[in-house]
C-alpha cells in the first residue's frame, strides 16, 4: 500500500453526495422536532386551553420573528415527513440505484421547499 491515509478528516473538505446531505438534514430536522416537542405541546396547550389562550397564542404569531421560526419548524416537519417516505421506498428496494438515489433527494428537497413556501405565503 504506497498511498498515505489521512491522520484527521476535514468534514468541511470532504464534499457528500446530495443523498448524504439530505440525509444528515433528516436527523438534524428530526433532532430539532424532538427538542421543539415540549415547546410546540405548550403552545398547544395554550390555544386549546380557552378563547382567551387562543388570541394570546395567536398574538404571539403576528409577530414576524415568531412567523419565520414557525417557517422553520414546518419546514424541518416536511422535509422529515418526505424523507421519511424515500427511505420507506428505500426499504422497498424502490429507489435504490445510484441514478434513482440522486432524483429522489432533489425531489425530496423540491417538495419540502415548495410546500413550505405554499404554507408561508398562506401564513403570511
Amino acid at each position: 500500500m504506497s498511498t498515505r491515509r489521512p491522520v484527521y478528516l476535514n468534514l468541511f473538505k470532504i464534499r457528500m453526495p446530495l443523498p448524504a446531505v439530505v440525509s444528515i438534514i433528516h436527523r438534524a430536522s428530526g433532532a430539532l422536532l424532538f427538542l421543539l416537542l415540549p415547546v410546540l405541546l405548550y403552545v398547544l396547550q395554550q390555544s386549546l386551553s380557552s378563547a382567551q389562550g387562543f388570541a394570546e397564542v395567536q398574538s404571539w404569531f403576528q409577530q414576524p420573528l415568531a412567523k419565520l421560526a414557525l417557517l422553520g419548524v414546518i419546514w424541518a416537519y416536511l422535509h422529515h415527513f418526505c424523507m421519511g417516505l424515500r427511505y420507506l421506498a428505500l426499504d422497498l428496494d424502490i429507489g435504490v440505484k445510484l441514478a434513482q438515489a440522486r432524483f429522489t433527494a432533489k425531489l425530496v428537497l423540491a417538495v419540502s421547499i415548495a410546500l413550505t413556501v405554499l404554507i408561508g405565503v398562506r401564513l403570511w
